[in-house]
C-alpha cells in the first residue's frame, strides 16, 4: 500500500489495533479502579464480583448467568500457579485471554472437569521446569487476562460462590521482583490521537504473532513503529487532521460490521465463529481444528474488532455459543415501544445450561427494570411451560398483567435493544446449526 493516504492507514489501523487498545484499557481499568463490582485489584491478584451483573456493570455485554472473577495478569516477573477448588460439579470456566484478546487456552468443567487442579501459567518463551504434575499453559504476551466465571443460581447461590472464589488462588514460582505493568502512552497527546499512542506503546511491548508483525510493518507512515518519543505530540495539524479523520471511519467500519444489515426473517446471528481470529496461540482447553479458525487472517482482523466491540472477552463457541438478533420476525429493529414474544418449541440443547440476556442499545450494556430481571432461562425460577412442553418469553418495557406473562417476563428498554441468547457447552445441534433459534415476534 505505498499510495496509501495516512488517513486510509489510520482507518486500518483502527480496525486493526482496537482489540489490542479496548482490552488493555479494560485490564488497566480493572487494576486501577475496579470495574462494576469488581475491585481494583493488583497484578496477578484476582478481584471478585459479589454479585450477578446488573445495570451498573461497565462492560459490554455482560452475562447475567455466572459471577465473574478476574486477573490481569503481568508475567514479565516469572510464571505463576494457578490453584482452582472443586465446584462439585457445577460449570465453571478459567478463559486465558492474551493483550490482543485471543482466547489461548480454557479450564475448568468442559475442558479439564471440576476437580481440584493445578496450572502454571507462564510468560512467553518460558523453558524452565513445572513442578511435578503440574501442566503447563504459556501465554502468548507478558500481559494477559484470566477471567473466571462460576454459575450462580441466583442470590442464595451467592455463599457458595463466594467460598469457591476464596480458593482460587495465583502464587508466583519464585520471587522475580515487580511486575512491569502496562507502559504510559506519552503525555501530552491530544486526545483525538491518544488511541494512536496506545496502540503504538502496546503493540511494541506485547508483539503478536510474527505474521501480524509482518502486517503491522505498513503503519510505518503513521508513527505505529516508531520508537520513543511519541510523534503524535507535534505532528503538522494536516497529518493530525487526517488521522483523526482515518480513526473515525475506522470505528465507523467496526460499528457497521457489529451492527450488520439485519436479517430481513428476524433470524438470530449465531456467531458461532465470532472468537475464532486466534491462528497462532491454541493451548489447553482450545481446539486446534479447521473449523474453528478463520481461514483469511486479514479478515479475521475485522472479525477480531467487532469481537472486542460488542462481546469483550467472549469464548470459542464451543465452550458458549452467542446468538444475538436485533430485528423481529418481520425485519423491523427491536423497540421498547412495541411487546413480543418469543416462544421456543425446543428449548436450547445444552451441557451445561442457557440464557437470554436483554441490552440496550448502541452500548450493549444490561437494562436496568424495576424486578432486577437482565436474563431469564433454565435457571429462572417459577417459568411457566405449556402443556405440550414449549416455553413462550414475553418481550416488552411495560410490566405485564398477567401473572403467567409476568414469570415469563424479560424487561426490555424504552428505546431499542438487542438481546442475546447464551448457550453453555452447546450440543452438536447448536454447533452444526440444525438447531435453529425461533424468531421474535410482534405481539
Amino acid at each position: 500500500m505505498a499510495d496509501a493516504t495516512p488517513e486510509m492507514l489510520a482507518a486500518e489501523a483502527f480496525v486493526y489495533g482496537s482489540p489490542l487498545v479496548a482490552n488493555l484499557t479494560t485490564v488497566d481499568t480493572i487494576h486501577r479502579r475496579g470495574i462494576g463490582s469488581i475491585p481494583a485489584v493488583e497484578w496477578n491478584s484476582f478481584g471478585h464480583a459479589d454479585r450477578l451483573a446488573d445495570q451498573h456493570a461497565e462492560f459490554v455485554s455482560v452475562n447475567n448467568d455466572t459471577v465473574y472473577s478476574v486477573a490481569p495478569l503481568d508475567l514479565s516477573a516469572g510464571p505463576l500457579l494457578l490453584h482452582v477448588p472443586d465446584t462439585g460439579g457445577a460449570y465453571d470456566v478459567l478463559q486465558f485471554i492474551d493483550a490482543w484478546t485471543n482466547n489461548f487456552a480454557y479450564a475448568g468443567r468442559r475442558s479439564s472437569g471440576t476437580a481440584e487442579q493445578s496450572w502454571l501459567v507462564a510468560p512467553p518463551g518460558w523453558r524452565g521446569t513445572a513442578p511435578e504434575g503440574v501442566p503447563v499453559i504459556t501465554a502468548p504476551t507478558a500481559v494477559a487476562v484470566l477471567a473466571v466465571r462460576n454459575y450462580c443460581a441466583g442470590p442464595d447461590d451467592l455463599p457458595r460462590v463466594r467460598d469457591l472464589q476464596r480458593q482460587l488462588t495465583l502464587t508466583p514460582l519464585a520471587d522475580g521482583g515487580t511486575p512491569a505493568g502496562l507502559p504510559e502512552p506519552d503525555a501530552g497527546v491530544p486526545a483525538e490521537l491518544l488511541f494512536l499512542e496506545r496502540l503504538r506503546r502496546w503493540a511494541a511491548a506485547f508483539p503478536p504473532a510474527a505474521d501480524d508483525v509482518a502486517f503491522q510493518q505498513r503503519f510505518a507512515p503513521i508513527g505505529l513503529l516508531d520508537q520513543g518519543r511519541s510523534p503524535y505530540l507535534d505532528g503538522p495539524a494536516e497529518w493530525a487532521a487526517a488521522l483523526a479523520k482515518g480513526l473515525a471511519a475506522g470505528r465507523e467500519r467496526v460499528e457497521a460490521a457489529t451492527v450488520g444489515a439485519g436479517d430481513p426473517t428476524g433470524e438470530w446471528t449465531a456467531n458461532l465463529h465470532l472468537f475464532d481470529y486466534n491462528l497462532d496461540f491454541l493451548g489447553p482447553g482450545t481446539r486446534d481444528e479447521p473449523q474453528w479458525r478463520i481461514a483469511d487472517r486479514r479478515a479475521a482482523y475485522l472479525t477480531r474488532a467487532v469481537a472486542a466491540r460488542a462481546g469483550l472477552w467472549g469464548n470459542h463457541a464451543y465452550e458458549a455459543a452467542y446468538a444475538t438478533t436485533y430485528n423481529d420476525a418481520d425485519g423491523v429493529p427491536l423497540s421498547g415501544a412495541h411487546a413480543y414474544t418469543l416462544r421456543f418449541e425446543q428449548t436450547p440443547p445444552v451441557g451445561a445450561f442457557w440464557s437470554v440476556t436483554m441490552y440496550g442499545t448502541p452500548d450493549y450494556l444490561l437494562v436496568g427494570n424495576e424486578i432486577d430481571r437482565y436474563s431469564i432461562g433454565d435457571r429462572t425460577p417459577g417459568l411457566v411451560h405449556g402443556e405440550d412442553g414449549s416455553l413462550t418469553l414475553y418481550v416488552q418495557h411495560r410490566r405485564p398483567t398477567d401473572p403467567e406473562e409476568l414469570a415469563n417476563w424479560l424487561p426490555a428498554p424504552e428505546g431499542g435493544f438487542r438481546p442475546m441468547v447464551r448457550m453453555y457447552q452447546p450440543q452438536d445441534a447448536v454447533l452444526d446449526g440444525s438447531y435453529r433459534l425461533p424468531a421474535i415476534r410482534l405481539r
